[in-house]
């Protein structure tokens, strides 16, 4: 009787653990709703392509430049495997299962590459950092973790290039 007790007191534990987990992810969300607002629409002309379709991985978004706050808003705090390129309207992040994303070349502060980004920690460099302003005035960076490291160069800007800086960059 003492074990099914136990067992019992344990499953309940970890029920309200995942609760409190569901609370605070939705607190964070009300928290953050009227500073993130809504995101730029895709455009119908994205214009000339830059930069060819890279795949691989949507670690998040953060408010800058704490690089933990992830967005909790809508499903933009979801990882999901993704396409990133760039035109000259600006940059396309087309996520598998999720929204894409649409980042204009007017709002784009900074590119850069930097070890982690919304609790995701990579080797050095191993993430593309993407500082933007969103159409709120809220300063955010977006991480994508290519499958190919290679095309990082293209992308990074050399005179906002931090090596691992937290900081503002522009």
């Amino acid at each position: 009787m003492d074990r099914i007790l136990i067992v019992i007191g344990f499953i309940v534990f970890w029920i309200a653990m995942i609760g409190l987990i569901f609370w605070g992810w939705r607190g964070r969300q009300k928290r953050q709703a009227e500073s993130i607002g809504s995101f730029p629409e895709v455009p119908a002309d994205l214009g000339e392509t830059l930069i060819e379709v890279s795949t691989g991985l949507y670690v998040g978004s953060t408010i800058a430049p704490s690089w933990q706050d992830r967005i909790a808003v809508g499903d933009i705090g979801h990882r999901a495997t993704a396409e990133l390129s760039r035109y000259t309207a600006g940059i396309l992040l087309t996520r598998t299962g999720e929204s894409t994303i649409w980042i204009p070349q007017t709002s784009v502060r900074a590119i850069r590459t930097e070890r982690g980004l919304a609790g995701k920690v990579m080797s050095k460099d191993g993430l593309l950092v993407i500082r933007w302003v969103l159409p709120s005035g809220t300063e955010i960076d977006t991480g994508f973790r290519a499958d190919d490291k290679l095309v990082y160069p293209e992308w990074v800007d050399p005179d906002t290039h931090t090596n691992d800086s937290k900081e503002t960059t522009a």
